[in-house]
């Protein structure tokens, strides 16, 4: 008799098998199947929610704590916390623990280099030119040898390479000398040289094709994210991008957040099944690249990724279990190139891959491209680069220095750690506006609400403030008004009640969930004001502030500020720069000089760890508060405050 049983997910109707003990979250894993696990199955987000339609299943009585009784009478259980048994199931996944179409950010703004020649074409230089690609083809019509020209087939390689590059010296990989008789000879002299040329003093040679290929010559830039990879597709002849894709990282699976990554890498599922998760992901879209672009395989040459740095050490296989520990050391922050096929990724069979330098533990590669992106390291101005997610990294300097933190923000911006949190998906809440008793919103998509975002709890938040519907703290104290109600004793504010959601239940902000925004953006003004203070500057001395990736994209400058996310600065010093961590890839992709320049950034940072910091928790704690417990820092806020008490004492 068969071992194996069926379980059957809706509403997808897919069926996979699986044998008893193992959990419904691995099972779904296998079916391709993305349920919501900010945890990684450690049982302690709650966000998994399944319903058992048919079939017994033993659920462990850790993940109880999540449901309500109605909840556990109807069939519900958490997946990461339930074994199957012997009996075929079938289960039901509610749409708030699906993975929904996404809001990723694609674009970027970055600084523009000089216009790029074709590369072939170009001359000599004594300078290095801006747009020079980190790999290359050259065409080579080689002159037959002879008894007087009998130099070594090698040899003559490199004879018509230095014509072109008379300034460079060429080493050339062992594997360029297998057939490579028979290739010049077949291919009548021509051949195009395949060269990696990061090395300004020493270009190397990888491969050679028959024939004329040199302009069929793409590489890849990547922003490898916790959450969401993007990938651009670059001619390296002309510097355009000719196709972007995105896609959830499928790590997913195994917790949401790096810390839970970690943890599952370093316990029982070791680094293989996160490896070969990213890897899958980007090949997915390299070949949606390539589909578009009408181009082969072999034409990708070149790849630069940029992530942060946990992402980078699972993308290249390296263990990542010291960099949660202290002193918080990992294996690298600058990493060697590898052979892209090493790593599983598809391109050329010698299509090189570079990762961008990080920092430290907590400040990565993307953030090494981030600033490299928005050129702040050449300008005479004091700027700051933020990029805010699970951990809010945080760069100031300009042209003679940099310092940089990470603060640990938690999850609530990314949906985490909230009653109704979720991702920008479709459905969720990401504008709110509160007038008296009147409430509008805006979801993605325009569909019925199903849940909130990271922007829509921040404009929550500070309409709930604005309105006197929480006072300073944080703390419900209007709990007549019509959209207050009170659950277990905890006061909630309802944005969609039960018949206008997509769930049937009311999407609302709860006293706790404010409590843990305010961590969140306490965590980043404070690190920013321990940055500031240790340079004897105030928030005022900042002549812009660059703000990064796909949460900043949907901001709202003016009640970030008025939360106490963002400092009280003009809302003309603040500028989005988007994707910032793709457009820094992109640049090292397409120039040497810049790769090189990201390294010399990634040194240049003077790192702050917060966690071992005498004042943070000072600050920390004076942050608790909206916006600041110090409102002189905020004088905007106090007053727009004022103007709106006004505005609605005399309305009344």
């Amino acid at each position: 008799m068969s071992s194996f049983i069926r379980v059957t997910f809706q509403p997808e109707n897919t069926t996979v098998s699986a044998q008893p003990g193992d959990m419904l979250l691995d099972v779904a894993g296998r079916a391709g199947i993305y349920i919501n696990s900010l945890c990684g199955g450690q049982g302690v987000c709650g966000k998994c929610r399944l319903k058992v339609v048919k079939g017994s299943v033993d659920f462990s009585s850790k993940g109880v704590g999540f449901l309500d009784r109605k909840e556990v009478d109807a069939g519900y259980v958490l997946a990461c916390q339930t074994k199957l048994l012997h009996d075929d199931v079938e289960v039901w996944i509610p749409p708030e623990s699906r993975q929904e179409e996404e809001q990723i950010l694609m674009v970027d703004h970055i600084v523009h280099y000089t216009a790029p020649e074709i590369l072939e074409e170009r001359g000599p230089s004594p300078s290095i030119p801006y747009f020079h690609p980190l790999s290359g083809k050259i065409f080579l019509e080689l002159p037959e040898p002879s008894l007087k020209d009998n130099l070594s087939d090698l040899e003559r390689i490199y004879r018509e390479l230095n014509r072109k590059f008379p300034d460079v010296k060429w080493e050339a990989d062992f594997g360029c000398l297998k057939n490579l008789a028979r290739l010049l000879r077949e291919n009548h002299w021509r051949v195009t040289a395949l060269a990696h040329m990061l090395d300004p003093h020493c270009y190397h040679l990888r491969a050679l094709e028959p024939g004329d290929t040199s302009r069929r010559s793409f590489g890849v830039a990547i922003d490898v994210g916790t959450t969401t990879i993007v990938t651009q597709l670059v001619d390296l002849r002309t510097g355009q991008v000719t196709a972007v894709e995105a896609s959830h990282n499928q790590q997913a699976r195994y917790g949401e957040d790096v810390i839970s990554r970690m943890v599952f890498a370093c316990g029982h599922g070791g680094i293989d099944p996160l490896k070969n998760a990213v890897v899958t992901t980007i090949n997915a879209m390299v070949s949606s690249l390539v589909a578009a672009a009408g181009i082969t395989y072999r034409d990708i040459i070149a790849f630069v990724a940029a992530g942060n740095t946990t992402m980078t050490h699972l993308l290249l296989g390296l263990e990542p279990c010291t960099i949660r520990l202290e002193p918080y050391i990992p294996t690298a922050t600058r990493f060697p190139w590898v052979r892209a096929a090493d790593v599983g990724l598809i391109g050329h069979p010698e299509a090189v891959l570079h990762c961008m330098p990080c920092v430290s533990s907590y400040v990565g590669g993307d953030i090494t491209a981030g600033v490299l992106a928005c050129g702040m390291n050449d300008k005479v101005e004091l700027s700051a680069l933020i990029d805010i997610g699970t951990n809010g990294e945080i760069v100031i300097g300009n042209n003679e220095w940099l310092v940089c933190c990470s603060a640990s923000a938690g999850p609530a911006f990314e949906g985490g750690g909230t009653k109704c949190g979720m991702r920008a998906t479709k459905g969720a809440i990401q504008k709110v506006k509160i007038h008296g008793h009147k409430v509008t919103y805006e979801t993605v998509g325009g569909s019925k609400a199903k849940g909130i975002c990271g922007s829509g709890l921040i404009d929550l938040m500070a309409e709930l403030a604005a309105e006197g519907i929480i006072d300073q703290s944080g703390k419900f104290i209007r709990l007549d008004h019509p959209h207050v109600q009170v659950v277990d004793g905890v006061p909630e504010f309802v944005v969609a009640f039960p018949h206008e959601s997509e769930t049937g239940e009311a999407v609302v902000m709860t006293q706790d969930d404010i409590g843990n925004l305010m961590k969140s953006k306490a965590a980043v003004l404070a690190a920013m004001k321990i940055l500031m203070e240790n340079l004897g500057m105030g928030f005022d001395a900042l002549e812009r502030i660059y703000v990064a990736g796909g949460f900043g994209a949907h901001l709202d400058i003016e009640k970030s500020i008025r939360i106490g996310l963002l400092p009280d600065v003009p809302l003309d010093r603040v500028q989005f720069v988007g994707n910032s961590s793709l457009a820094g890839a992109r640049q090292c992709l397409l120039s040497t000089h810049a790769f090189r320049k990201a390294g010399a950034i990634a040194r240049q940072m003077t790192y702050f760890e917060l966690s071992v910091h005498p004042g943070f928790m000072n600050e920390f704690i004076a942050a608790l508060f909206l916006p600041h417990t110090d409102m002189d820092l905020f004088p905007s806020v106090t007053n727009y405050l004022a103007a709106r008490k006004a505005s609605a004492e005399a309305a009344a």
